[in-house]
């Protein structure tokens, strides 16, 4: 994991949030950064490589799989997971209701 996806699952785990979820988790044929079943909720952070035009087209095929199977995705930066994760917890929590 990267930084990054330490700090967010650090706060993630155990059911903090009150929902189990699960990291590197196999959804169809790409594997997600962090997932949560009951809240139907794939939450990926994206570094710096994401950032490329051919990084971005994969992302944006991975979310339209993802939305097709009936799930939501929520995307942060790493930038945003260490410099502001209250935010990012935030957030995460009004998807989880």
């Amino acid at each position: 994991m990267t930084p990054a996806e330490k700090y967010i699952w650090a706060r993630l785990k155990n059911k903090q949030l009150g929902h189990w979820f699960y990291r590197q988790k196999p959804v169809g044929i790409f594997i997600v950064d962090f997932y949560c079943p009951h809240s139907k909720l794939v939450i990926e952070i994206d570094g710096g490589q994401h950032f490329s035009k051919e990084a971005r087209k994969y992302d944006r095929e991975r979310s339209v799989f993802f939305v097709s199977v009936k799930l939501r995705v929520l995307r942060f930066t790493n930038k945003e997971v260490l410099s502001n994760i209250t935010a990012v917890l935030e957030k995460i929590k009004r998807e989880l209701k």
